[in-house]
């Protein structure tokens, strides 16, 4: 169950990623992680809200980490990410984001004295390989020309930031309902997105409204932020973050099947080859882990 959560999860991000690149003319960044997340508010008011009510004295003793939680998860790392998206290509940053599995071992390790097994080093390295394949249309040397601008150090900070927020989710408290918990974190992330979007309105940018931009705050609302959410949470708390982090790496095989179906594009044995990598690396980080341990 877990695991076809993180790829659920995965699916709606690359949805995401897509969405937030091809409509970033149409909605300025700060505006799409504003109406997103108070979209997403509104919908989990109509079942959330109950929850937060009843477990208010367990929130308030842990307001610190709820508020900790909602600035990387819900400010930092979306905002982060749609500002990129404005500078930078998709290559690159499913490129940069793909380093967050080795950052989140790297915090888990750090804050928490959880190691990852040889076999799941391993594994996070073949399922790397396979998404530079992907990326780099299966000639390697294309990658040397990458070029890196200011919006891929926004995905590294971003990269940072979920990473963080991922290990964290070891402090979760016991008992705390999955609503509450969101409720919660999108709370604290808006309070601290509303003066930035002012800002961004004040410097003249606002969203253009159309069929297409409300489709994209109702997609982001409810897919990547409510559903994917919770999926996430869910699985790294059953799994670990280690495990659970490798999955990222899914992300640039949907985001190329969402090209094959959406946009006509073309299959190549790249892809094949590059998907089969990354598969692979997910098996030793999680299917064979288990069977270790029996």
């Amino acid at each position: 169950m877990p695991y076809l959560l993180l790829i659920l999860t995965t699916l709606f991000w690359s949805g995401n990623f897509v969405l937030s690149r091809g409509m970033h003319a149409d909605i300025p960044p700060l505006g799409l992680s504003f109406w997103r997340w108070s979209v997403a508010l509104a919908i989990l008011s109509l079942f959330g809200f109950s929850h937060l009510w009843r477990q208010r004295s367990m929130l308030h003793r842990h307001l610190g980490f709820i508020a900790l939680q909602g600035l990387l998860g819900v400010a930092g790392f979306n905002t982060l990410i749609y500002m990129a998206m404005q500078s930078t290509t998709a290559i690159n940053a499913v490129l940069v984001n793909s380093c967050i599995p080795v950052l989140i071992a790297l915090f888990s390790w750090l804050l928490y004295h959880e190691r990852m097994s040889p076999r799941q080093c391993l594994g996070v390295l073949v399922s790397l390989g396979g998404v530079l394949l992907i990326i780099s249309r299966g000639e390697m040397a294309q990658l040397l020309a990458v070029t890196f601008n200011r919006g891929d150090l926004l995905v590294l900070a971003a990269a940072f930031f979920w990473a963080l927020y991922s290990a964290n989710l070891r402090r979760y408290p016991k008992g705390l309902h999955p609503f509450a918990y969101q409720s919660g974190i999108v709370i604290i992330g808006l309070a601290a997105i509303l003066p930035l979007y002012l800002m961004e309105m004040m410097g003249g940018k606002s969203m253009t409204l159309n069929v297409s931009t409300i489709v994209t705050i109702l997609y982001v609302a409810l897919f990547a932020s409510i559903l994917a959410f919770i999926f996430w949470n869910r699985a790294v708390r059953i799994i670990g973050a280690n495990r659970a982090g490798v999955f990222i790496h899914l992300m640039p095989v949907f985001s190329t099947i969402l090209a094959v179906i959406f946009l006509g594009e073309a299959i190549y044995p790249y892809h094949l080859k590059g998907i089969i990598l990354i598969f692979s690396g997910i098996l030793m980080t999680t299917v064979l882990v288990n069977k270790e341990k029996r």
